[in-house]
Protein backbone atom coordinates (compact mmCIF):
# COMPACT_ATOMS: atom_id res chain seq x y z
CA UNK A 1 0.00 0.00 0.00
CA UNK A 2 1.22 3.45 -0.98
CA UNK A 3 0.84 6.71 1.76
CA UNK A 4 -2.12 7.60 -0.34
CA UNK A 5 -3.98 4.42 -0.14
CA UNK A 6 -3.64 4.58 3.44
CA UNK A 7 -4.97 7.77 3.77
CA UNK A 8 -7.56 6.91 1.97
CA UNK A 9 -8.79 4.02 3.83
CA UNK A 10 -8.27 6.32 7.11
CA UNK A 11 -10.43 9.17 6.06
CA UNK A 12 -13.32 6.49 5.71
CA UNK A 13 -12.74 5.52 9.31
CA UNK A 14 -15.00 7.59 10.95
CA UNK A 15 -18.56 7.48 12.26
CA UNK A 16 -20.29 8.73 9.69
CA UNK A 17 -18.40 7.32 6.27
CA UNK A 18 -17.30 4.06 7.74
CA UNK A 19 -19.98 0.79 7.35
CA UNK A 20 -18.95 -1.11 10.77
CA UNK A 21 -21.93 -2.53 12.80
CA UNK A 22 -19.92 -3.15 15.80
CA UNK A 23 -16.36 -3.78 17.16
CA UNK A 24 -16.18 -7.45 18.47
CA UNK A 25 -13.44 -9.00 20.74
CA UNK A 26 -11.92 -10.16 23.85
CA UNK A 27 -10.67 -8.69 27.06
CA UNK A 28 -8.06 -11.04 27.85
CA UNK A 29 -6.32 -11.08 31.55
CA UNK A 30 -2.60 -11.23 32.33
CA UNK A 31 -2.84 -15.14 32.80
CA UNK A 32 -4.14 -15.55 29.47
CA UNK A 33 -7.28 -16.24 30.12
CA UNK A 34 -10.57 -14.14 28.09
CA UNK A 35 -12.92 -13.15 30.89
CA UNK A 36 -15.31 -11.05 28.51
CA UNK A 37 -15.80 -10.83 25.39
CA UNK A 38 -17.00 -8.07 23.86
CA UNK A 39 -19.45 -6.62 21.02
CA UNK A 40 -20.40 -2.77 20.62
CA UNK A 41 -22.21 -1.28 18.41
CA UNK A 42 -20.81 1.74 16.45
CA UNK A 43 -24.06 2.81 14.59
CA UNK A 44 -25.81 3.01 17.51
CA UNK A 45 -23.09 4.07 20.00
CA UNK A 46 -22.34 7.72 21.08
CA UNK A 47 -20.32 9.90 18.56
CA UNK A 48 -17.75 10.97 21.07
CA UNK A 49 -17.71 6.62 22.42
CA UNK A 50 -17.62 5.85 18.32
CA UNK A 51 -15.12 8.48 17.17
CA UNK A 52 -12.53 7.10 19.86
CA UNK A 53 -12.48 3.25 19.05
CA UNK A 54 -12.28 3.85 15.33
CA UNK A 55 -9.38 5.95 16.80
CA UNK A 56 -7.75 2.90 18.23
CA UNK A 57 -8.58 1.27 15.04
CA UNK A 58 -6.86 3.90 12.71
CA UNK A 59 -3.70 4.05 14.64
CA UNK A 60 -3.11 0.32 13.51
CA UNK A 61 -2.25 1.91 10.29
CA UNK A 62 -0.18 5.01 11.28
CA UNK A 63 3.38 5.44 11.67
CA UNK A 64 5.94 5.11 8.58
CA UNK A 65 5.49 2.55 6.05
CA UNK A 66 8.25 0.15 6.02
CA UNK A 67 9.42 0.91 9.76
CA UNK A 68 5.56 0.71 11.99
CA UNK A 69 3.99 -0.44 9.04
CA UNK A 70 5.23 -3.42 6.72
CA UNK A 71 4.04 -5.77 4.35
CA UNK A 72 3.23 -9.32 5.03
CA UNK A 73 2.85 -11.33 1.46
CA UNK A 74 1.39 -14.86 0.92
CA UNK A 75 2.29 -17.07 -1.66
CA UNK A 76 0.31 -18.66 -4.39
CA UNK A 77 0.31 -22.06 -2.50
CA UNK A 78 -0.49 -20.49 1.44
CA UNK A 79 -3.64 -18.94 -0.43
CA UNK A 80 -4.59 -21.83 -1.87
CA UNK A 81 -4.47 -24.15 1.30
CA UNK A 82 -2.96 -22.08 4.15
CA UNK A 83 -5.09 -22.59 7.37
CA UNK A 84 -3.51 -19.26 8.77
CA UNK A 85 -5.19 -17.51 5.16
CA UNK A 86 -7.77 -19.51 5.34
CA UNK A 87 -8.49 -18.11 8.58
CA UNK A 88 -8.20 -14.91 7.57
CA UNK A 89 -10.51 -14.71 5.06
CA UNK A 90 -13.22 -16.61 7.13
CA UNK A 91 -13.07 -13.63 9.50
CA UNK A 92 -13.56 -11.08 6.27
CA UNK A 93 -16.23 -13.38 4.37
CA UNK A 94 -18.42 -14.47 7.66
CA UNK A 95 -18.18 -10.57 8.49
CA UNK A 96 -16.81 -11.38 12.15
CA UNK A 97 -20.64 -12.87 12.74
CA UNK A 98 -19.24 -16.54 13.06
CA UNK A 99 -18.14 -17.18 16.77
CA UNK A 100 -16.42 -20.39 16.23
CA UNK A 101 -14.14 -18.61 13.67
CA UNK A 102 -14.16 -15.29 16.23
CA UNK A 103 -12.12 -18.11 19.19
CA UNK A 104 -10.17 -19.88 16.77
CA UNK A 105 -8.54 -16.33 16.04
CA UNK A 106 -8.89 -15.22 19.21
CA UNK A 107 -6.68 -18.76 20.43
CA UNK A 108 -4.47 -18.26 18.28
CA UNK A 109 -3.42 -14.53 19.24
CA UNK A 110 -3.67 -15.52 23.07
CA UNK A 111 -1.47 -18.05 22.18
CA UNK A 112 1.28 -15.87 20.36
CA UNK A 113 1.15 -12.52 22.36
CA UNK A 114 3.42 -11.79 25.05
CA UNK A 115 2.27 -8.34 26.61
CA UNK A 116 2.43 -7.47 30.06
CA UNK A 117 -0.95 -7.26 32.15
CA UNK A 118 -4.47 -7.25 30.77
CA UNK A 119 -5.30 -6.37 27.04
CA UNK A 120 -8.10 -6.48 24.82
CA UNK A 121 -8.46 -7.85 20.96
CA UNK A 122 -10.29 -5.79 19.02
CA UNK A 123 -11.97 -6.84 14.99
CA UNK A 124 -13.82 -4.62 12.80
CA UNK A 125 -14.70 -5.16 9.68
CA UNK A 126 -15.55 -2.59 6.99
CA UNK A 127 -17.47 -2.87 3.41
CA UNK A 128 -16.17 0.46 1.49
CA UNK A 129 -17.06 0.77 -1.89
CA UNK A 130 -14.13 1.90 -4.14
CA UNK A 131 -14.85 5.02 -6.61
CA UNK A 132 -13.06 5.45 -9.67
CA UNK A 133 -11.82 9.44 -10.25
CA UNK A 134 -12.08 11.01 -13.44
CA UNK A 135 -8.62 13.25 -14.43
CA UNK A 136 -10.32 15.91 -13.37
CA UNK A 137 -10.70 14.78 -10.19
CA UNK A 138 -14.34 14.23 -9.75
CA UNK A 139 -15.87 11.01 -8.73
CA UNK A 140 -17.00 8.07 -10.77
CA UNK A 141 -18.53 4.48 -10.99
CA UNK A 142 -18.02 2.33 -8.29
CA UNK A 143 -15.08 -0.08 -8.95
CA UNK A 144 -15.66 -2.57 -6.27
CA UNK A 145 -16.85 -3.31 -3.16
CA UNK A 146 -13.83 -3.60 -0.59
CA UNK A 147 -14.63 -5.68 2.25
CA UNK A 148 -11.36 -5.68 5.08
CA UNK A 149 -10.82 -6.81 8.06
CA UNK A 150 -8.62 -4.37 11.05
CA UNK A 151 -7.53 -5.99 14.35
CA UNK A 152 -6.02 -4.41 16.97
CA UNK A 153 -3.96 -5.71 19.82
CA UNK A 154 -4.47 -2.66 22.70
CA UNK A 155 -3.34 -2.90 26.66
CA UNK A 156 -5.74 -2.38 29.11
CA UNK A 157 -4.15 -0.19 31.99
CA UNK A 158 -5.60 0.54 35.50
CA UNK A 159 -4.52 3.93 36.98
CA UNK A 160 -3.43 4.95 40.12
CA UNK A 161 -6.35 6.23 42.78
CA UNK A 162 -6.45 9.96 42.05
CA UNK A 163 -8.47 13.24 43.44
CA UNK A 164 -11.39 14.72 41.32
CA UNK A 165 -13.09 17.74 42.00
CA UNK A 166 -16.83 18.13 42.64
CA UNK A 167 -18.18 20.99 41.67
CA UNK A 168 -21.32 21.02 42.93
CA UNK A 169 -20.14 20.55 46.57
CA UNK A 170 -16.49 21.93 45.79
CA UNK A 171 -14.75 18.99 47.83
CA UNK A 172 -12.05 16.35 46.58
CA UNK A 173 -13.60 13.28 46.23
CA UNK A 174 -11.54 9.88 45.66
CA UNK A 175 -11.51 8.82 41.63
CA UNK A 176 -12.43 5.16 41.61
CA UNK A 177 -9.74 3.87 39.19
CA UNK A 178 -11.44 1.55 36.11
CA UNK A 179 -9.48 0.38 33.16
CA UNK A 180 -8.72 2.42 30.81
CA UNK A 181 -7.92 1.24 26.89
CA UNK A 182 -4.59 1.94 25.48
CA UNK A 183 -2.84 2.43 21.90
CA UNK A 184 -2.25 -0.59 20.29
CA UNK A 185 1.01 -2.17 20.23
CA UNK A 186 0.45 -4.33 17.21
CA UNK A 187 -2.14 -4.88 14.38
CA UNK A 188 -3.38 -5.33 10.93
CA UNK A 189 -4.71 -4.97 8.12
CA UNK A 190 -6.38 -7.89 5.33
CA UNK A 191 -6.66 -7.97 2.94
CA UNK A 192 -4.35 -5.19 1.72
CA UNK A 193 -5.60 -2.51 -0.48
CA UNK A 194 -2.87 -2.46 -3.42
CA UNK A 195 -3.69 -0.30 -6.66
CA UNK A 196 -6.57 0.58 -5.08
CA UNK A 197 -8.07 -2.99 -5.41
CA UNK A 198 -7.98 -5.89 -2.74
CA UNK A 199 -5.44 -8.19 -2.18
CA UNK A 200 -5.63 -11.38 -0.68
CA UNK A 201 -2.28 -12.12 -1.19
CA UNK A 202 -0.80 -9.59 0.91
CA UNK A 203 -2.24 -8.27 4.87
CA UNK A 204 -0.77 -5.14 6.29
CA UNK A 205 0.58 -5.48 9.62
CA UNK A 206 1.39 -2.92 12.14
CA UNK A 207 3.44 -2.69 15.36
CA UNK A 208 3.76 0.46 17.45
CA UNK A 209 7.13 -0.01 18.72
CA UNK A 210 10.33 -0.43 16.48
CA UNK A 211 12.55 -2.48 18.70
CA UNK A 212 9.59 -5.13 19.08
CA UNK A 213 7.98 -6.80 16.05
CA UNK A 214 6.32 -9.83 17.85
CA UNK A 215 7.58 -13.17 15.69
CA UNK A 216 5.39 -15.45 17.63
CA UNK A 217 2.37 -13.50 16.01
CA UNK A 218 3.42 -13.04 12.58
CA UNK A 219 4.06 -16.88 12.48
CA UNK A 220 1.05 -18.10 14.69
CA UNK A 221 -1.07 -16.00 12.15
CA UNK A 222 0.34 -15.25 9.09
CA UNK A 223 2.45 -18.31 9.16
CA UNK A 224 5.35 -15.78 7.74
CA UNK A 225 8.84 -15.48 9.02
CA UNK A 226 10.14 -13.23 12.07
CA UNK A 227 10.00 -9.38 10.57
CA UNK A 228 13.16 -7.73 11.79
CA UNK A 229 12.29 -4.82 13.84
CA UNK A 230 13.96 -1.08 12.61
CA UNK A 231 16.03 -0.50 15.86
CA UNK A 232 17.69 -4.01 14.92
CA UNK A 233 17.96 -3.02 10.75
CA UNK A 234 20.12 -0.23 12.04
CA UNK A 235 22.23 -1.98 14.61
CA UNK A 236 22.84 -4.58 12.28
CA UNK A 237 23.28 -2.64 9.36
CA UNK A 238 25.85 -0.42 11.13
CA UNK A 239 27.51 -3.35 12.28
CA UNK A 240 27.96 -5.32 8.58
CA UNK A 241 29.75 -1.65 7.47
CA UNK A 242 31.78 -1.67 10.26
CA UNK A 243 32.85 -5.01 10.25
CA UNK A 244 32.90 -5.41 6.21
CA UNK A 245 34.74 -2.25 5.52
CA UNK A 246 37.17 -2.48 8.68
CA UNK A 247 39.84 -0.14 8.15
CA UNK A 248 38.09 1.48 5.57
CA UNK A 249 35.16 2.36 7.53
CA UNK A 250 36.40 5.88 8.52
CA UNK A 251 34.35 9.09 9.43
CA UNK A 252 34.13 10.08 5.72
CA UNK A 253 33.02 6.98 4.51
CA UNK A 254 29.92 6.82 7.21
CA UNK A 255 28.97 10.24 6.68
CA UNK A 256 29.25 10.02 2.73
CA UNK A 257 26.44 6.97 2.93
CA UNK A 258 24.41 8.94 5.49
CA UNK A 259 24.43 11.88 3.18
CA UNK A 260 23.86 10.05 -0.23
CA UNK A 261 20.60 7.82 1.48
CA UNK A 262 19.61 11.69 2.57
CA UNK A 263 20.05 12.36 -0.60
CA UNK A 264 17.87 9.70 -1.84
CA UNK A 265 14.59 10.23 0.75
CA UNK A 266 14.91 13.88 -0.87
CA UNK A 267 14.43 13.17 -4.24
CA UNK A 268 12.01 10.40 -3.87
CA UNK A 269 10.05 13.02 -1.59
CA UNK A 270 10.25 15.44 -4.69
CA UNK A 271 9.44 12.78 -7.43
CA UNK A 272 6.15 12.22 -5.33
CA UNK A 273 6.17 8.55 -5.80
CA UNK A 274 3.62 7.02 -4.44
CA UNK A 275 5.77 3.37 -3.42
CA UNK A 276 7.99 3.21 -0.64
CA UNK A 277 11.87 4.03 -1.07
CA UNK A 278 13.53 1.07 -0.61
CA UNK A 279 18.06 0.41 -0.13
CA UNK A 280 18.66 -3.00 -1.66
CA UNK A 281 22.32 -4.90 -1.77
CA UNK A 282 22.57 -3.44 -5.17
CA UNK A 283 21.80 0.51 -3.86
CA UNK A 284 24.49 -0.04 -0.81
CA UNK A 285 26.89 -0.92 -3.17
CA UNK A 286 26.64 1.50 -5.87
CA UNK A 287 26.87 3.94 -2.74
CA UNK A 288 30.05 2.66 -1.59
CA UNK A 289 31.33 2.35 -5.72
CA UNK A 290 30.71 6.09 -5.49
CA UNK A 291 32.75 7.20 -2.61
CA UNK A 292 35.37 4.90 -3.41
CA UNK A 293 35.38 2.26 -1.19
CA UNK A 294 37.48 -0.33 -3.27
CA UNK A 295 35.75 -3.18 -4.57
CA UNK A 296 37.03 -6.27 -1.74
CA UNK A 297 35.42 -4.43 0.88
CA UNK A 298 32.14 -3.85 -1.33
CA UNK A 299 31.97 -7.41 -2.37
CA UNK A 300 32.76 -8.85 1.41
CA UNK A 301 29.81 -6.05 2.27
CA UNK A 302 27.68 -7.57 0.16
CA UNK A 303 28.30 -11.26 1.50
CA UNK A 304 27.14 -10.23 5.30
CA UNK A 305 24.44 -8.16 3.79
CA UNK A 306 23.13 -11.43 2.32
CA UNK A 307 23.53 -13.27 5.73
CA UNK A 308 22.04 -11.06 7.86
CA UNK A 309 19.01 -9.58 6.06
CA UNK A 310 18.30 -12.44 3.35
CA UNK A 311 19.28 -12.34 -0.32
CA UNK A 312 17.26 -9.66 -2.18
CA UNK A 313 16.19 -7.82 0.83
CA UNK A 314 14.40 -4.34 0.58
CA UNK A 315 15.38 -1.88 3.44
CA UNK A 316 13.34 1.42 4.16
CA UNK A 317 16.50 3.90 4.41
CA UNK A 318 15.21 5.72 7.48
CA UNK A 319 15.49 2.20 9.27
CA UNK A 320 19.11 2.36 8.71
CA UNK A 321 20.38 5.59 9.02
CA UNK A 322 19.80 8.18 11.24
CA UNK A 323 18.50 11.52 9.99
CA UNK A 324 17.35 13.77 12.62
CA UNK A 325 21.46 13.50 14.69
CA UNK A 326 24.77 12.99 14.22
CA UNK A 327 26.64 11.06 16.98
CA UNK A 328 30.15 10.40 17.70
CA UNK A 329 30.40 8.18 20.87
CA UNK A 330 33.47 7.15 22.56
CA UNK A 331 33.85 5.42 26.34
CA UNK A 332 34.12 8.33 27.85
CA UNK A 333 32.27 10.98 25.85
CA UNK A 334 29.70 11.31 23.46
CA UNK A 335 28.99 13.98 20.92
CA UNK A 336 25.62 15.37 19.26
CA UNK A 337 25.96 17.31 16.06
CA UNK A 338 23.56 19.21 13.97
CA UNK A 339 22.94 17.22 10.69
CA UNK A 340 23.00 20.39 8.73
CA UNK A 341 26.31 20.91 10.12
CA UNK A 342 28.57 17.74 9.91
CA UNK A 343 31.17 19.29 8.37
CA UNK A 344 32.71 20.84 10.85
CA UNK A 345 33.38 16.82 12.26
CA UNK A 346 36.78 15.18 11.53
CA UNK A 347 39.20 13.51 12.95
CA UNK A 348 43.38 13.48 12.80
CA UNK A 349 46.01 11.56 14.29
CA UNK A 350 48.35 14.16 15.88
CA UNK A 351 51.81 12.38 17.39
CA UNK A 352 50.66 8.95 17.11
CA UNK A 353 47.33 9.94 19.18
CA UNK A 354 43.73 9.68 17.66
CA UNK A 355 41.56 12.69 17.81
CA UNK A 356 37.76 13.55 16.79
CA UNK A 357 38.21 17.48 15.98
CA UNK A 358 34.90 20.16 16.02
CA UNK A 359 35.52 23.19 14.29
CA UNK A 360 33.88 25.80 16.40
CA UNK A 361 31.60 28.79 14.26
CA UNK A 362 30.11 31.07 17.17
CA UNK A 363 29.53 30.94 21.19
CA UNK A 364 31.22 27.26 23.16
CA UNK A 365 29.22 26.99 26.45
CA UNK A 366 30.04 24.21 29.12
CA UNK A 367 26.65 23.76 30.98
CA UNK A 368 25.10 27.03 30.03
CA UNK A 369 28.45 29.14 31.01
CA UNK A 370 29.98 30.62 27.52
CA UNK A 371 33.77 29.77 27.47
CA UNK A 372 36.44 31.14 25.99
CA UNK A 373 38.96 29.59 23.30
CA UNK A 374 42.45 31.79 23.35
CA UNK A 375 45.08 30.54 20.16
Amino acid sequence: MTEKELREIKRHLRPEKCNIPKIVGCFVNENKTIISRISQSILLEDTVVAEKLLGVMRKTLSGTLGTNLVDIPFSTKQVSDSAEHALLMKLVKTELADKDVLESFYEKVIESVKIDGNYVILLANDRYDVFSYGKDGEEGESCEMFSYVICAVCPVKNPAEALSFGEADSLFHLLSPSSVLSAPELGFMFPSFDDRRTNIYNALYYTRSTSESYPDFTERVFAAAPIMPPKIQKATFSECLSGALSEECSLDVVMSVRGKLEEMIEAHKESKDPEPLTVSKATVNSVLEDIGVTPEKIEKLGEVFDEEFGKNAELSPKNIVSLKKVELTTPEVSIKVDPEHRDVISTDVINGVKYVMIRVTGPVEVNGINISIEE
